[in-house]
């Protein structure tokens, strides 16, 4: 009963350079002005080997002139990467692709360490025209102060979608195996999303630039400049100063072209001259450049970003003075045993409690589904005594795949359980299976999935949940005809009826109860 319904993605999997998908990337590149980027590795365990991830799929969403888009998912493990680096390389610097990424770097450092190692050397050190999404965001809080400056700010992709686009990215599948093929659904869709939203805010950031009215406008080396002599070349306001900052090796190429074919003057790099690409690229759009010379930077990578370091840390040194600064073994968590917080004899009211923390926020609303009580914390970055506070003055069982919360000495035996899987219905089998759980088929969408609330007793009529949800929720009109009930949430008034949404999902738990109890 969850009403949140996810955009339809145009997703193509490339993993062959024979397969129509492959000749529909490389077209693309040459139709795009706007990219996004990402990257999936699975994360290196050992600390004592220096070495960097090896980047299984490479995520980029493309931006058309219609103003659709399109995410390619580049599996690096299937495709020969002798065939991707030069398209790569050329997407990578070319003057007429915006790239946008978060924190890109870490990616293009591990990505050029992964083609290295296949024999494409030297890899990749260099992206330009980029724009970090990071800035996009700093940029649009400092909108909002009116043009004050405001201190930068350092926030999850998750969180700023949730901040500029209204809802959160899920990052439950962040650290799944991506090195296993073949690749779920899920996981297809988790990383054409991380792809995609850049290309969401970006459009955000664009439209708020626009009626802000921020870019100025700059005079541009044309091509009918190039014919022009040096001094009134440098006459023209603007391209003076422009040139003079460049290399010598530019300014060069600037006195080169006024008696050379003009046609390698590239206007979408601010009247520098560039190298003329094998691939032909379509040049960006008037205000796309604008916004290209005002915010863009770049990544360049140094020697030493290619050089992975090994971890110095020592084995933590443990104090015996009283126990402090004593840590548990994460081990003990592994394993439940004992008594739960809610159980009769210990106190509790018989009822289980979870309190599931900011990474397996998707399992909380798993449980409420089967009719369990699952909070998550109060605050969205909540600090681990938080947690433990918590999970103790409601008599919760702390669920949590963060194994820094493990490592608190002030942690309570039979307070904590580590889930070990990492898809949401494995995670919920796991749960009713160790702590024996009983779920029956009356008990299934008892809870509000949004905030764990109770629902009313009787349910409202058409007409009375109309009402109720006047200036909060919108009932589609075509409903009234059905004669349906409406449930209401005693806590967040949040409204729900038995439509096929409702019936799909009590059938998926079903199943999920019958594996259990089989």
């Amino acid at each position: 009963m969850d009403p949140i319904t996810k955009k339809h993605l145009n997703v193509h999997l490339v993993s062959s350079t024979d397969s129509p998908e492959f000749t529909l990337f490389t077209q693309t590149l040459t139709q795009t002005s706007l990219v996004g980027l990402d990257a999936e590795w699975k994360p290196v365990r050992t600390h004592q080997t220096a070495s960097f991830p090896t980047v299984s799929l490479l995520q980029i969403a493309c931006q058309l002139q219609d103003g659709d888009s399109v995410v390619f998912l580049l599996d690096l493990f299937s495709i020969p990467l002798s065939s991707l680096w030069e398209p790569l390389r050329e997407m990578f610097e070319s003057p007429d692709i915006l790239k946008l990424g978060f924190i890109f770097k870490q990616d293009l450092i591990y990505l050029s360490s992964t083609f290295c190692s296949q024999g494409c050397e030297p890899g990749f050190d260099r992206v330009e025209p980029y724009l970090d999404i990071m800035s996009v965001y700093n940029h649009l809080q400092q909108q909002k102060k009116h043009g004050r400056n405001v201190s930068k700010q350092s926030k999850s992709l998750s969180t700023i979608c949730g901040e500029v686009l209204g809802f959160p990215l899920s990052k439950e599948l962040q650290c799944s195996d991506w090195s296993h093929r073949p690749l779920t659904e899920e996981q297809k869709t988790y990383a054409a999303m991380d792809a995609h939203c850049l290309l969401e805010i970006f459009k955000f950031f664009q439209e708020k630039v626009a009626k802000e009215g921020d870019l100025a406008v700059t005079t541009e080396l044309s091509n009918s400049d190039a014919n022009l002599g040096l001094k009134v070349l440098f006459g023209k306001h603007d391209v003076c100063d422009r040139v003079s900052r460049t290399q010598f090796c530019e300014a060069l190429a600037v006195v080169e072209a006024t008696t050379s074919d003009v046609s390698q003057v590239s206007p979408s790099t601010g009247g520098m001259i560039q190298k003329s690409s094998s691939r032909v690229t379509s040049p960006m759009d008037e205000f796309l450049l604008k916004v290209v010379k005002v915010y863009s930077d770049m990544i360049l990578l140094k020697g030493s970003d290619k050089k992975p370091k090994t971890s110095k840390k020592k084995g933590k040194k443990q104090s015996s003075i009283n126990g402090i600064g004593k840590e548990k073994d994460s081990e003990q968590f592994d394993e439940w045993q004992g008594t739960s917080p809610w159980d009769p004899s210990v106190g509790g009211d018989g009822y289980p409690k979870f309190l599931c923390d900011v990474m397996i926020e998707g399992l909380a609303k798993h449980l409420r589904c089967v009719g369990i009580d699952a909070a998550t914390p109060y605050s969205k970055k909540p600090e681990p005594r938080e947690l433990i506070e918590q999970a103790q003055k409601e008599k919760r069982v702390l669920l949590t795949r963060d194994a820094k919360i493990l490592r608190h000495e002030y942690l309570i035996n039979n307070q904590i359980y580590r889930v070990k899987t990492l898809l949401k219905n494995e995670q919920l089998l796991e749960v009713i299976e160790t702590f024996q759980l009983k779920i029956s088929e009356d008990r299934l969408m008892s809870r509000c999935t949004k905030c764990n609330g109770r629902f009313i007793q009787k349910p409202l009529s058409a007409e009375e949940a109309t009402e109720a949800a006047k200036g909060f929720q919108r009932i589609p009109s075509c409903l009234f005809d059905k004669n349906l009930e409406f449930w209401q949430c005693m806590d967040c008034h949040q409204l729900y009826w038995e439509g096929t949404q409702y019936h799909n999902a009590v059938q998926k738990f079903v199943d999920i109860c019958k594996l259990v109890t089989s």
